[in-house]
């Protein structure tokens, strides 16, 4: 899962960054409003976190512009201004949830777990799809019961198809949310993690799509 965070104050962002990226994400930040506007509205992120006190371009500004693009990504406002109008102003605005600072990095990557649960049609913290049972608490993933013992791409790779399941998902698709923009990608990769993965939990449950990627019926 790849997440935008948008924070003017750089270590905070970076730290923020570095928690998610320690759950198991991808996570990269931008520090002003213009910038986020353009990047949240030109790449594909599964989540945005954003701060409303923003230089350039301000936080309710960039949100507004984010719904008026069509941008459906989950967003957690993460702010300082903790008054109830201005709680209600951002949800109102189009923000799914609002954590206000100071905050515990434990509750942001709850809060952000929960809606990426629900952005894809998930309402139970462990996702079960053909055998396999992801955990998105502890990140552990079980086969038929058995623990699967996974690299941290694989595991993306995975989970990203888990909670899409039923979706046929391109390589390219795959690049984009297991990926930093500036990481020297390679599409060609994802067709060996696939493959890496099918032999830990057979070759059944993840099916090919030819022409098209892969998918993994959730039945």
């Amino acid at each position: 899962m790849k997440i935008l965070v948008v924070e003017d104050e750089i270590t905070l962002g970076e730290q923020i960054v570095d928690g998610l990226e320690q759950s198991g994400w991808v996570a990269e930040l931008s520090t002003d409003g213009i910038d986020a506007l353009y990047r949240a509205t030109s790449e594909p992120w599964d989540a945005i976190v954003l701060d409303l006190g923003l230089p350039k371009l301000d936080g309710l500004t960039v949100l507004k512009g984010i719904r008026d693009e069509n941008v459906s990504s989950p967003v957690v406002i993460l702010s300082a201004r903790n008054e109830l109008t201005q709680r209600v102003e951002g949800l109102n605005a189009g923000a799914d949830d609002y954590l206000t600072k100071p905050f515990q990095m434990v509750e942001l990557v709850a809060r952000l777990r929960a809606q990426l649960r629900r952005s894809t049609g998930n309402a139970s913290p462990v996702i079960q799809v053909s055998g396999l049972s992801l955990d998105t608490r502890s990140s552990k993933v079980l086969y038929n019961g058995e623990a699967i013992d996974l690299t941290a791409l694989e595991f993306k790779v995975l989970s990203y198809m888990m909670h899409n399941a039923d979706k046929v998902i391109s390589r390219s698709e795959l690049v984009e949310h297991i990926y930093k923009q500036d990481f020297d990608r390679d599409s060609n990769t994802i067709e060996v993690f696939i493959g890496r993965i099918r032999r830990k939990i057979g070759g059944d449950v993840i099916k090919t799509v030819r022409g098209l990627g892969y998918r993994i019926n959730a039945d």
